[in-house]
């Protein structure tokens, strides 16, 4: 069982194991030594975010995969999507981005990439981890592999990407657009790209200091950005996180839109183009039972997945979909990327609205976000809850009450001793009322 790779790749503290200067030189080393295997020198790339560790990190990796003579290109501050993309551009082994997403500053990760743009297959992540808990020399009897710092001209073929083909056709001009950057990846690389296409582009939170990623700003804060967009009078505003994978949207009146309402604007659009295979639309448990209905009244279907992207790409390549994504903003729509990409899901949110010739607050009626509870019950265990009789009780009983219009969510935390009541439903008393119903029930049988 893996112990250091969660489905987002190695998290923690930077300096701290496992991300301090040793262990990250191994897994440099590791890495480059599996993909070694081929007989050939294995090329890696390798990005990271605006985090003050990200440096020291990034050359400790690069330390450790060139020790096991693979060839690396450095693409500096650049986006998660972006190294996916590049990976897959330079016909490169693998690419690894330092990066702890949405975490604070003092936090940071490491995501690898295999050839194909995909997070790497569990069996590699298990093979890196028993390098690690092993220890050992690093030498090698090969040569140090190359690197190099090719950061300007990696970044600017990834942006030629975005503009050049995702964009491609698409005018943005007399569109006024807000862009919280987060102080992350997307720094320079988003205003860059929408100016590039002719919009008028206010950019916030666009100077990293290495400390003031996600802080008070990006995804997790959408305020800021509410507020911006009204008094610029913008047409809408866009917030990425620190590595600029999700993206999540406010309209020209300032109303949040969220990764559930993205999804029903772009699955409304593809399937006016006859473009949304099987009419289906992929996304995870925690998306709001409001976007089922309204994507049911389409006549469209809504498969769940697991939380996580990963889970979600899994999906959407095994039915051959079109889209899908996470409430949080990870949107993937696989024509264009396997890798969630926050400036592919806005280029593409903006063509819907353009080919429309309407605007975000139009596009998103028609879905309605529904009341939601969540009760978290400590416990001393956790059986199946189909073997405890009062909780199977309570359940039946609810289901039966919420109907199609409704939806009930019992599950264990995978990180604390906690089962998770959720409910949602037309109406906030009654989902809160059942919810009590089924944690009591849920206290009965194995509380604390």
């Amino acid at each position: 069982m893996k112990a250091l790779f969660g489905t987002d790749g190695i998290r923690g503290e930077a300096g701290k194991f496992p991300l301090d200067r040793e262990t990250v030189r191994r897994i440099g080393f590791s890495l480059a030594n599996y993909l070694n295997q081929s007989e050939k020198t294995s090329v890696i790339v390798v990005g990271r975010d605006t985090r003050e560790s990200g440096s020291w990190l990034e050359e400790a990796l690069i330390e450790g995969a060139k020790n096991a003579s693979a060839e690396c290109h450095a693409a500096g501050v650049i986006t998660t999507p972006g190294v996916a993309y590049l990976t897959g551009e330079l016909k490169a082994d693998a690419g690894v981005v330092i990066s702890a997403s949405h975490n604070p500053y003092h936090d940071n990760g490491i995501k690898i990439f295999s050839a194909s743009g995909q997070k790497i297959a569990d069996e590699v992540e298990r093979l890196i981890e028993a390098d690690i808990f092993a220890g050992g020399d690093l030498s090698t009897t090969h040569l140090p592999g190359a690197a190099a710092d090719e950061s300007d001209r990696l970044q600017s073929r990834y942006l030629d990407f975005l503009s050049n083909r995702i964009g491609q056709g698409l005018s943005l001009s007399g569109l006024k657009i807000v862009i919280d950057c987060a102080n992350g990846a997307s720094y320079r690389l988003a205003p860059a790209l929408f100016e590039r296409l002719g919009a008028n582009v206010v950019a916030i939170n666009a100077k990293p200091d290495g400390r003031n990623i996600n802080l008070h700003s990006g995804s997790l804060h959408i305020e800021g950005l509410q507020q911006r967009v009204v008094s610029e009078k913008a047409d809408l505003g866009v917030a990425f996180d620190g590595d600029a994978d999700r993206s999540l949207f406010v309209d020209h009146e300032g109303s949040f839109v969220d990764g559930d309402a993205t999804l029903w604007v772009l699955a409304g659009y593809l399937l006016a183009k006859n473009q949304l295979k099987d009419n289906t639309v992929v996304a995870t448990v925690m998306s709001n039972i409001g976007l089922e209905i309204a994507l049911r009244g389409k006549g469209i279907k809504l498969e769940r997945t697991d939380v996580g992207d990963k889970y979600v790409l899994e999906t959407l390549l095994r039915l051959e979909a079109s889209l899908g994504g996470e409430q949080s903003g990870h949107v993937i729509l696989p024509a264009l990327s396997l890798a969630g990409d926050g400036m592919i899901t806005t280029l593409s949110l903006l063509r819907a609205l353009q080919e429309s010739k309407s605007s975000l607050a139009v596009m998103t009626r028609g879905f309605q976000r529904y009341p939601q509870t969540l009760i978290n019950v400590r416990v001393k265990q956790k059986p199946s809850f189909s073997d405890l009789a009062a909780v199977n009780e309570a359940t039946n009983w609810v289901e039966q009450r919420l109907g199609r219009n409704g939806r009930l969510l019992l599950r264990y935390s995978g990180t604390e001793p906690l089962a998770r009541v959720m409910i949602e439903g037309q109406n906030q008393a009654d989902i809160e009322a059942y919810a009590q119903k089924i944690a009591d029930a849920v206290q009965q049988e194995i509380g604390v």
